[in-house]
């Protein structure tokens, strides 16, 4: 019996195993550091709105370079994108553990943006190319909610270690943070050799022979015109582009439930280090019902359809982040990012199964790198500006401003409601004009 080829087409079945164990050993390592990054920040001198501007400076890296990377994997292969971010993780996580001024947390926030912009879409795109090799023009919602559910738990399992390691606090003569962003490198590490193991290709798509360098360099000189092919894609697609618009929303609901949340509760709690303790468990349970709202997203689309699934959890999302913004005490802000984080983890998946609908094997990579491309523009002019907000008045403003702006987003899914109406008109109407309807599988 001959030895099936490392780069032969995986079935959907072994392709979907590869996509969420990779998936989990990339979010798992985010759980030690997700709800004390800007604790780390502040603990080491900067100050709130340093801390945004570094967060802003991830953000406006991944803008600049997320449609050159995105242009560079759909031409030359996903496999290779996605080991060289795997590797860009580890440089950035490593200068992030050893930072103590404010221009050494801006250099890791700049490799990390490089990471992300490299890491947004190779992946999800092998994935589905993958399966529309076998079954062309498959929906993929149901992976995509399960994902969301393996990030969730991923993350929330390293936010629960996280919180451990910080109440062990092995190292006295050391600030209690420190151990978990090491962890944070280590998990980093293991990730790159995962994917290096795991992802494979057919061997077209990623053997370096002689053409396949030429349409490297290629891919690299010709950013401008994948930025424009890009942009021109936006312009001729009403649906893709409210898709796209509503990111730029949904972006600024998440620096209140990822940035100032932990800054919340340390004033709230009465420190950095007590915040980041108890940020542990609070953020294991936060992406914990993140993963059962991922789950619950998947049987709500089957019921009432991936859009009005994904503007429902747009709305309550909004709404739970404002009410971060409201409450007085920690329990209940505690509650309301838990409520918050049921919702995001509801709307992700559905917003990630609307732009597959627009999106083709060619340009797959492109699209979702355009839709993180407007996440990290927002993201990144917002978060100064709410950290100054902040700053002059007070945290819980910014917050409930930012939650109160991020609802308007969801009005951008009107044309992807009305073409789902149309996709699901086709087959029925098709159906009542033959004499001999096809059947359903």
């Amino acid at each position: 019996m001959s030895t099936p080829s490392p780069y032969a087409v995986l079935s959907p079945t072994a392709a979907r195993r590869v996509f969420l164990t990779l998936s989990f050993t990339r979010w798992f390592p985010v759980g030690l550091v997700v709800g004390l990054l800007t604790l780390w920040q502040l603990e080491r001198g900067l100050s709130v709105a340093q801390a945004m501007t570094i967060s802003s400076a991830a953000g406006l890296t991944i803008f600049v370079l997320e449609l050159p990377t995105s242009g560079f994997a759909d031409a030359f292969g996903r496999r290779p994108v996605f080991v060289v971010s795997a590797i860009v993780n580890v440089l950035g996580s490593s200068v992030l553990l050893l930072a103590h001024s404010f221009w050494a947390f801006l250099a890791s926030a700049v490799l990390m943006g490089i990471f992300r912009a490299l890491d947004s879409g190779p992946l999800e795109a092998w994935f589905v190319d993958t399966v529309h090799a076998t079954t062309p023009g498959a929906d993929v919602d149901g992976a995509l909610a399960a994902q969301g559910t393996v990030l969730g738990v991923g993350i929330a399992s390293g936010a629960l270690l996280s919180g451990g390691l910080v109440w062990w606090h092995p190292f006295t003569g050391a600030s209690a943070l420190v151990l978990p962003v090491a962890v944070f490198v280590a998990l980093n590490v293991v990730h790159l050799v995962a994917v290096l193991v795991l992802l494979r290709e057919p061997r077209s798509a990623e053997h370096l022979d002689t053409s396949g360098a030429r349409r490297a360099i290629a891919s690299a000189k010709e950013s401008p015109t994948v930025v424009r092919d890009g942009l021109g894609m936006l312009r001729e697609n009403a649906v893709l582009r409210g898709i796209i618009a509503v990111e730029l929303f949904w972006s600024v609901a998440m620096i209140v439930f990822e940035t100032f949340q932990p800054i919340r509760l340390a004033e709230l709690v009465g420190g950095e280090e007590r915040a980041g303790a108890i940020m542990g468990p609070v953020a294991a349970t936060g992406w914990a019902v993140f993963a059962v709202g991922a789950a619950l997203a998947g049987w709500s689309s089957r019921r009432i359809g991936v859009a009005r699934t994904a503007i429902l959890a747009r709305i309550l999302n909004g709404l739970g982040a404002v009410v971060m913004g409201l409450v007085a005490g920690p329990a209940a802000l505690i509650a309301a990012y838990g409520v918050t984080y049921l919702l995001h983890g509801s709307a992700g998946p559905m917003h990630s199964a609307l732009l597959h609908r627009e999106a083709h094997a060619r340009n797959r990579a492109t699209v979702l790198s355009m839709n993180s491309m407007v996440a990290s523009v927002a993201f990144g002019v917002a978060a100064p500006l709410l950290g100054l907000l902040a700053e002059r008045t007070s945290t819980q403003l910014a917050m409930a401003t930012a939650g109160a702006f991020s609802i308007l987003g969801a009005w951008f899914y009107r044309h992807a409601l009305r073409a789902e109406r149309s996709r699901a008109a086709v087959p029925a109407a098709a159906s009542q004009s033959s004499d001999h309807p096809v059947p359903v599988e």
